[in-house]
């Protein structure tokens, strides 16, 4: 089983040593998991770009937090010594610090923000010094993480877990011209999160596809909702399931916003097997109904192959926030290994070869 993407040869086309941390005490993790989206002539990727403190010691933890001082959000560090604190908090994940009475995460050893990506060609990108969205409340202070991008009319409408000690949210902000934008709030609750949204109203509503994570019953799948206004969402309906077996048997979510050809709506979903490796596959959906999955792909249309995406700061996965249809080109910007970003590409004609009713 291999993949029907080809993959571009620049990949990795974006890398942690192109983006410049925000301060001089910390380092780029990753740059990963981007939304893409078309503006003016020029294809823009907003990053997400996970950071993390530099330690001399490494009995010594780092913790970037954002925490409330005279009405605003200002990032701080919490400091852990694993020699003094090993009794009482487990290290052993490098992304996280779990409490062992109970196991749960008090903190993320990294926090995430969004940057900015222009390019003519699409390849070739030219990123941001300055942040484009940094935390800025209560939900977000863990950090935001994984953007995608709808363009609704002359308006972008831009999705993201808002991640805190209260669980992974959804917000969502607005921007007309990617230089200013508005915040509009928390649209899913915990945990919820893969929230894209559809480019145009179908039957005067408006629909976006998320994925609540139950956590005593039921498995993490993906769900379709309505709404009149973008903000209050209703009339939830389940649409797909993990699998018993193989590729998908662990959890599914959605990728990007779905986009529109001439047999229904496309969407690529990313799905991850007990052993956590991500992989992409399709869906297609009624044109009138992006409820009712009219084909699916049985196997993978992507997974981990190369070395950036099977080895990095996660491995075996690859996961995309967003996609492009050029004509009859489907280009699908990834994050690979929670560490770099990829490019590739797969004629519309193949993806439909492989859906099956």
């Amino acid at each position: 089983m291999k993949s029907i993407v080809q993959r571009h040869s620049s990949n990795p086309i974006i890398t942690p040593n192109m983006v410049k941390p925000t301060q001089g005490n910390f380092k780029v993790d990753g740059v990963f998991n981007a939304g893409v989206t078309r503006f003016n002539d020029e294809t823009i990727l907003l990053l997400r770009v996970a950071e993390s403190v530099i330690t001399e010691n490494e009995d010594i933890v780092g913790v970037p937090v954002f925490v409330k001082e005279d009405e605003h959000y200002q990032l701080q560090v919490v400091y852990y010594d694993k020699r003094r604190d090993s009794k009482v908090y487990d290290f052993s994940d490098s992304r996280t610090i779990r409490r062992r009475s109970d196991h749960k995460v008090v903190h993320l050893t990294s926090i995430s923000h969004f940057r900015l990506a222009r390019s003519k060609n699409g390849i070739d990108f030219h990123i941001e010094d300055r942040s484009f969205l940094l935390p800025e409340s209560q939900y977000e202070t863990w950090g935001i993480e994984d953007p995608r991008i709808t363009k609704i009319d002359n308006s972008y409408y831009i999705t993201y877990s808002a991640v805190s000690e209260y669980g992974v949210a959804t917000a969502m902000i607005k921007t007309d011209d990617f230089k200013d934008y508005e915040r509009l709030g928390i649209i899913f609750v915990p945990e919820n999160k893969d929230v894209s949204i559809f480019p145009e109203k179908i039957n005067g509503y408006y629909y976006a596809y998320h994925r609540p994570v139950p956590k005593e019953i039921g498995n993490a799948n993906i769900w379709v909702s309505k709404s009149k206004d973008l903000i209050n969402w209703s009339q939830h309906e389940h649409l797909l399931s993990v699998s018993k077996d193989g590729w998908e048997n662990g959890r599914i979510g959605g990728g990007g916003p779905s986009v529109k050809t001439e047999k229904g709506w496309l969407h690529i979903y990313h799905a991850a097997d007990k052993n956590d490796r991500y992989c992409l596959g399709a869906i297609l959906t009624d044109i009138d109904n992006p409820g009712r999955i009219i084909a699916k792909t049985q196997y993978p249309i992507m997974i981990p192959e190369a070395s950036y995406e099977k080895d990095g700061f996660f491995g075996n996965v690859v996961f995309t926030c967003g996609i492009l249809l050029e004509e009859d080109l489907v280009k699908i910007y990834y994050g690979a290994s929670d560490e770099v970003i990829g490019l590739a590409e797969v004629l519309l004609k193949d993806i439909y070869e492989v859906l099956e009713k």
